[in-house]
């Protein structure tokens, strides 16, 4: 036998109906939070990553400048950097008007200098295009890098037989570091280089 439809049923259905819409609207909240949640970390991602790639290339245009600068032409000291001699470079960076960013490889077993030198020391880097002429946009409105690039150059023996009649020959390793939108995103980059 069918029971018949009272007052208190009808109430306690429509307390029902309430908690789980309730229940529901929760469910929907919590999936919105997360889903603005994953798109904030996917854009601070993206940016992070825009960041790196800029001083990336800041980088890379740190070391075709340094390669101007070892190889000429157009610049002001590419006769400094012979293959057989070390004039000009200095233990622990030279800091002369002429000889910035110019190092001797460091003594057996002490740290490398590139990894000893802030490249935000204007006395001991080069900035890009101090020795060639040339320029690159940084610091103005925009993204770009904060800074410009900067470089050192140390002096490294060639470990490669023949050379010059047998006289030691030399390598430069250049170290560059690139600067992001923002200063504290850097990127270093290395090349060995050998002018003939």
């Amino acid at each position: 036998m069918k029971r018949p439809f009272t007052h208190s049923s009808a109430k306690r259905e429509r307390g029902f109906s309430l908690i789980a819409t309730l229940v529901l609207l929760v469910i929907a909240s919590l999936l919105g939070v997360a889903a603005s949640q994953l798109v904030l970390m996917s854009e601070r991602s993206s940016r992070y990553d825009r960041d790196r790639l800029i001083a990336f290339q800041a980088a890379e245009a740190a070391l075709l400048d340094a390669e101007l600068d070892i190889r000429g032409p157009g610049s002001t000291r590419s006769s400094l950097f012979s293959p057989t001699s070390i004039a000009g470079f200095e233990e622990g960076c030279s800091t002369g008007s002429t000889t910035v960013g110019m190092c001797l490889p460091a003594s057996a077993g002490e740290s490398p200098i590139w990894s000893t030198v802030s490249f935000t020391d204007t006395n001991r880097t080069v900035a890009f295009g101090d020795y060639t002429g040339r320029q690159y946009a940084a610091g103005t409105s925009g993204v770009q890098p904060a800074r410009t690039p900067r470089y050192l150059i140390e002096l490294i023996p060639d470990p490669t037989p023949g050379g010059n009649e047998g006289a030691p020959r030399n390598l430069y390793r250049v170290t560059a570091v690139g600067f992001g939108p923002r200063e504290e995103i850097q990127v270093m980059l290395q090349m060995f280089f050998r002018k003939e």
